[in-house]
């Protein structure tokens, strides 16, 4: 056998074989190594309960402002930007410290001079109620006869249900007023009106009316919607 063909490799089929299965083997492992890293990345699943019980602190610890020791709620030494002037003395660098203590308490506030010269705003004057009911100078002159008998009563005016078209005035006697009863005073002379019957009379105008057949007060009443014809009775 020569030297050159004692070297020379032999070629065989499964000398091939071999070199075909290296190259396969190396592709095998990454595939293998792709699946477990695909599988590691999903989660895995989870069979314990998600609760998990605490337990409360036996004991709270008391509150800032109840005592202890009066602690800064700023800071204690300048800011990075101020270090540079670190060289300067304590004593000259201001106090930037303020105590919880002195945060909390009020400081009275003086007022302003501008404040205190402005006057108060005027305020408007008041207009005054019209009265629920006018007197005529004859009704007022009759009136003032009555008031001025040994015995003087108030005229009470108030209305019932009564004629065809359902309300009438009434009038009657009284000592004193009562007590949701408005009083209409007209040149020195009183008239009681009940506080029923308010909402039918105001607005109203009492005149005093004579003939040959009676003497009487009557009212002449712009709130009527309907009257009958006699005039007795009135609807509003």
């Amino acid at each position: 056998m020569s030297f050159c063909t004692a070297m020379q490799r032999p070629v065989t089929s499964s000398a091939t074989l071999l070199r075909w299965a290296k190259p396969s083997a190396g592709c095998l492992r990454s595939f293998s190594s792709y699946g477990n890293a695909h599988l590691s990345s999903k989660r895995d699943m989870q069979t314990a309960t998600a609760y998990r019980p605490h337990s409360l602190p036996s004991s709270f610890p008391p509150p800032r402002s109840m005592g202890g020791a009066d602690t800064s709620i700023s800071a204690e030494f300048p800011p990075s930007d101020m270090r540079s002037y670190q060289h300067t003395p304590q004593s000259t660098m201001p106090n930037i410290s303020l105590r919880e203590g002195e945060a909390q308490k009020s400081r009275p506030t003086s007022a302003s001079p501008s404040a205190s010269k402005t006057s108060p705003k005027p305020r408007r004057p008041l207009r005054a109620r019209k009265a629920a009911l006018k007197l005529s100078p004859v009704a007022t002159e009759q009136l003032r006869k009555l008031m001025a008998q040994p015995e003087p009563k108030f005229i009470r005016v108030g209305v019932k249900n009564r004629g065809c078209s359902g309300l009438a005035y009434h009038l009657e006697y009284v000592e004193k007023p009562g007590k949701f009863d408005e009083v209409v005073e007209q040149d020195g002379v009183k008239v009681l009106i009940d506080s029923k019957a308010l909402f039918s009379i105001i607005g109203s105008e009492m005149d005093w009316q004579e003939d040959k057949l009676s003497r009487r007060f009557v009212f002449r009443n712009p709130n009527i919607k309907e009257e009958c014809g006699c005039g007795e009775s009135f609807m509003v």
